[in-house]
């Protein structure tokens, strides 16, 4: 007996075919119906900028800050005790040693007094910034010429040491007394010193913005994106308060920090429409191809907003003759060099 007749599943099985199995007699392949799509994933939202928008825009109630501020007093005023039971005890025992430990305690408490010096400066740097704002403001409204100069010689002021502005300083004494309209002189300004500094803010302002698209498309983790939005942004606006001349502390940006988020939040500019996602360079494509990519692309846009109102706050001329950046163009430029080169490869 051969092979084949002894092992029947071995040979050639035939499977009939009819027409109705076909799609029809005569069918062409561009007649065959389409192959369904496959169920598209929730669109991105943002939402480590929108959990970070609405932490920082939380206003705490008046329980809640009499509650932190008597817990740093107690724990303060514990500290305080238990250093001062600490040093006399230890020069009842050693002198040599109590000294010694009243040195360094007292190196702490200077220490922490220059701390405080140093944030209540970065407050008066960031009240100058305000309050010049504030003068070009009322001068630009009621057309104020003596009120424009004056803000203007603020400005020139607080400029005085920077050596990048030295060129748009003289330029601007060389031209500013031929002009006697208060918006033709805050405009000269504004073009004179405001230009360079904008470019600057723009450039910090796409580096958070690309930093923060990265990691969330990229890093899996729940609350990596979170930290890095949380991170990205407060160095960004401590930058953009250092290059208008409004360099801050910690408490300063934090404060600052809050002061923007809160008008983000208090404007709607933290929501998340189409136009968001599809005036960003990639956004739609990268939204459909991965939501881990249209998250990063929609975080960037947000974190660019962030931004922007920092330029507002931080400004001490508000936008009058320069145009003020868009969310599109800087996170077009931001993740040009970040999705598009990876596409290229």
């Amino acid at each position: 007996m051969s092979d084949e007749t002894a092992r029947p599943g071995r040979r050639p099985i035939m499977i009939e075919i009819d027409a109705e199995t076909r799609g029809g007699p005569g069918m062409s392949p561009a007649e065959a119906p389409p192959v369904p799509d496959a169920p598209r994933s929730e669109a991105p939202r943002g939402q480590a900028m929108k959990t970070l928008a609405a932490l920082g825009a939380r206003r705490s109630s008046g329980a809640a800050k009499l509650f932190w501020g008597a817990l740093v007093s107690l724990i303060g005023f514990a500290a305080s005790i238990a250093a001062w039971s600490f040093v006399t005890s230890l020069l009842q025992a050693s002198p040599v040693l109590g000294i010694i430990a009243a040195g360094l305690v007292a190196a702490v408490l200077l220490a922490l007094i220059a701390m405080a010096i140093k944030e209540a400066a970065s407050f008066w740097r960031l009240g100058r910034l305000d309050h010049i704002h504030r003068d070009a403001e009322a001068a630009l409204a009621g057309a104020d010429l003596s009120l424009a100069r004056k803000s203007v010689a603020s400005l020139e002021k607080l400029y005085a040491s920077r050596n990048d502005l030295e060129w748009g300083r003289a330029r601007l004494a060389e031209r500013k007394g031929d002009l006697f309209d208060a918006d033709a002189l805050l405009g000269l300004a504004e073009a004179e010193l405001m230009g360079q500094l904008d470019l600057a803010a723009r450039a910090e302002i796409e580096a958070a913005a690309r930093q923060v698209a990265a990691v969330t498309a990229v890093v899996p983790l729940a609350l990596a994106d979170v930290f890095t939005a949380l991170t990205s942004n407060l160095r960004m606006i401590r930058r953009i308060a250092e290059i208008y001349g409004g360099r801050s502390g910690t408490l300063g940006t934090w404060r600052l920090t809050r002061s923007v988020l809160t008008h983000l939040v208090a404007t709607g500019a933290v929501a998340v429409g189409d136009d968001l996602i599809h005036t960003v360079a990639g956004g739609g494509l990268l939204s459909r191809l991965s939501r881990r990519f249209g998250e990063g692309v929609v975080n960037g846009a947000l974190t660019a907003r962030v931004g922007v109102a920092a330029m507002e706050v931080c400004r001490p001329l508000p936008f009058q003759r320069l145009r003020k950046p868009t969310t599109a163009n800087l996170v077009g430029r931001a993740l040009t060099g970040l999705f598009d080169k990876e596409g290229e490869d």
